[in-house]
């Protein structure tokens, strides 16, 4: 894997990635996300680590323009705004992280077998929770059977 660290674009995939949104039109940089999510969404028996990683970056994209996310800012991800995203690439940036930490991901099972993975899981886990918040427990009954 040419990955230094757990972040988004901390591989030379998602750098890549990253690279080739400055490259691209304003117009076309929104599809590229699209394309990204789908990729990794669409059901098959195997994920490929280069798309599971475009998919995380892209999740970190579309995290980024959510009221309770964080700037998808690192040295290595696109410099350039990205034009607003739709509020629909969120449904489909779950799905697609969905898959990226299942076990048909070849990405998962690399993070498995790293020293960092549960830092990455972790991470993983904090970009789904923007975009999908867990429920949180009912701690008080509200009538009594």
């Amino acid at each position: 894997m040419g990955t230094w660290d757990i972040g988004p674009f901390d591989n030379d995939t998602a750098a890549d990635f990253g690279g080739d949104l400055d490259d691209a039109t304003s117009e076309e940089r929104a599809s590229m996300v699209r394309g990204a999510l789908e990729r990794a969404a669409r059901p098959a028996d195997h994920l490929d680590t280069p798309d599971g990683e475009r998919a995380v970056a892209a999740v970190a994209l579309v995290v980024a323009q959510h009221s309770d996310g964080e700037p998808a800012c690192s040295n290595h991800g696109p410099s350039k705004p990205l034009p607003e995203l739709p509020a629909a690439l969120r449904t489909l940036a779950v799905d697609a992280l969905d898959r990226v930490v299942s076990h048909v991901s070849e990405l998962a099972e690399l993070w498995a077998e790293a020293a960092h993975g549960a830092r990455w899981r972790r991470d993983i886990a904090r970009l789904r929770d923007v975009l999908d918040p867990p429920i949180p427990p009912q701690e008080e009954v509200l009538f009594e059977i």
